[in-house]
């Protein structure tokens, strides 16, 4: 999947900063829509900005297994408690695959994990917020995988190419996240009237953090200007909410649910839908550690981590002994 392999001995080539002339070179090949390998020279600064953001990715997909869990035991069905169980594997795989990418560019998933548990690196605000319906599985797999879509699809034309070829696939699974949602909302809002007033309640609750997903406007955004001219972003953080609107409101019409905005109408001049104001200080809030779940997500999180301990010690030794039987083998 991650093209260049990357052994344990090997580190990506790194270039200081301060070096004009090799990053032209670096620069050049983003520019000209080229990819960068782990094994191709690059700005520290990049790395270090592609290890922050694919391990935020990283964090978000395993802690995002924790609201949904939460609800495999409750499901209403057999069918949805299937359903339910294969998208909480995908989020564990698509954390995988990212701890994965991150790796070859030298991080250390040991590294990565503890920086999570003590709070010196983040995971996205959207999963801080507690899953109280049913209706809430499928708010979340139409809005929160949907937003999820519009910000990662573009990631699969990402400089980095690790990174890029991760999210085609994540990007598939997500897309099945997202008809699922819609489907539990549909079931829901043409049911009973305590249905349809469950699947409302849940929009109400999770659309404005939706829109908060895409991160702060993009004038008080400090990444995304280098983010962008480095090719790891596609877009800004305001074109991306704007084209989540857009495509939403008239999947909510579809639904017969309404979006919790009075002042959202259509702009004939502009050819967009135009939405209220957010309150990003409920983000930053949530960012800081102050949301409804910060505190349980982080507990469960430092807990199953421990309790998982004999696995991957585990694994570590039949992996020693299977090298030391067949260093060959256990190489390949």
């Amino acid at each position: 999947m991650y093209g260049n392999d990357l052994s344990p001995t090997a580190s990506p080539v790194t270039r200081n900063d301060d070096n004009l002339e090799d990053d032209t070179d670096f620069q050049a090949t983003i520019d000209s829509a080229g990819r960068i390998e782990p094994r191709d020279a690059m700005p520290e600064a990049y790395r270090n900005n592609l290890i922050r953001q694919i391990a935020q990715h990283a964090h978000s997909e395993i802690i995002g297994m924790q609201p949904e869990g939460n609800w495999i035991s409750r499901a209403p069905s057999l069918k949805r408690k299937a359903i339910l169980m294969a998208k909480v594997q995908d989020e564990a795989g698509h954390g995988l695959y990212l701890y994965a990418a991150a790796e070859t560019l030298g991080a250390d998933r040991a590294d990565l994990l503890d920086m999570l548990h003590t709070g010196r690196q983040k995971y996205s605000s959207i999963f801080n917020y507690p899953t109280l319906t049913w209706a809430d599985m499928g708010a979340i797999g139409w809005l929160v995988d949907g937003a999820a879509i519009v910000n990662q699809v573009p990631l699969c034309r990402c400089s980095y190419g690790p990174y890029a070829r991760a999210m085609v696939r994540v990007c598939k699974e997500e897309s099945f996240h997202q008809r699922q949602g819609f489907e539990i909302l549909h079931t829901l809002s043409n049911g009973t009237p305590a249905q349809h007033a469950m699947a409302q309640d849940a929009v109400d609750r999770w659309w404005w953090p939706s829109l908060m997903m895409f991160g702060p406007p993009d004038e008080a955004s400090p990444n995304t200007e280098r983010s962008m001219r480095w090719g790891v972003k596609r877009f800004s953080n305001d074109e991306l909410r704007q084209r989540f609107v857009d495509m939403t409101v008239p999947q909510a019409e579809a639904l017969g649910l309404t979006l919790p905005d009075p002042e959202l109408r259509w702009n004939a001049e502009s050819e967009h839908w135009d939405f209220g104001e957010i309150d990003f200080t409920e983000l930053f809030e949530v960012i800081k550690g102050n949301g409804p779940c910060n505190a349980q997500r982080m507990a469960h999180r430092r807990r199953a981590h421990d309790e998982g301990a004999w696995v991957r010690e585990a694994a570590s030794a039949y992996a020693a002994k299977r090298a030391a039987d067949d260093p060959v083998q256990a190489v390949a």
